[in-house]
């Protein structure tokens, strides 16, 4: 049985820390396999950090549309079920979790023509190593004489087990020319490797989890 929104940590405007924490207690309850191996972390920015996404909480509008500097989600890769993939997403007012395929129709709408600077890119961060290597001092969300831009979670920061403080930023940083447009053997290998993973684009994203295993 899913698990429900309230079992879950969320503090507005903290997404990374949302997700992290998420992927700790989906391994810790048995609905992800202990490890995390079946989870991935999905960072959405861009060049320019403005990404329009649908059916958002924080929004004010009835389509619930926004605009982010960069979004965090957590897909869950199953291998059984009606579903194959499953979004985790709390800052969405779509079912949760949600599949994959009516997620992306509804939250990126790949149909809806956008301007260049306005693409998505994905950044995909294989759950076990995302959990081992991203921290975050929660710099990034004081302003420049120190206020916070949004209060903080009550809970410590996130440290890297190898000590790092604060990496957030190169998670989020992405160029159209990191973006990989050939979701090949190489690709899916790299994601299970590399600590900040593999981008890519929003046309390949369904193809990347549907190769994934």
């Amino acid at each position: 049985m899913a698990m429900k929104f309230s079992e879950f940590d969320h503090t507005p405007f903290y997404c990374e820390e949302n997700v992290y924490l998420l992927c700790k207690k989906l391994c810790g309850s048995g609905t992800a396999d202990a490890d995390g191996s079946d989870l991935f972390v999905v960072f959405i920015s861009n060049e320019k950090k403005q990404i329009p996404l649908w059916n958002q909480k924080a929004s004010k509008r009835v389509d619930g549309i926004i605009l982010w500097d960069y979004h965090v989600i957590c897909i869950q890769r199953k291998n059984d079920g009606a579903f194959p993939c499953l979004v985790w997403d709390l800052d969405s007012s779509l079912p949760f979790p949600s599949p994959l395929t009516p997620y992306l129709s509804e939250t990126i709408r790949p149909s809806f023509q956008l301007f260049s600077e306005f693409h998505r890119y994905f950044r995909i961060v294989h759950a076990p190593i995302f959990l081992r290597y991203f921290a975050s001092d929660r710099r990034h969300m004081k302003d420049s004489v120190g206020k916070w831009v949004a209060e903080p979670p009550k809970y410590e920061p996130i440290v890297a087990e190898d000590n790092t403080v604060h990496n957030l930023s190169e998670y989020i940083e992405m160029r159209s020319a990191d973006v990989a447009t050939d979701v090949g053997v190489d690709l899916i290998n790299a994601v299970f490797t590399e600590k900040l993973g593999v981008v890519i684009g929003e046309k390949q994203l369904e193809e990347f989890f549907s190769q994934v295993s």
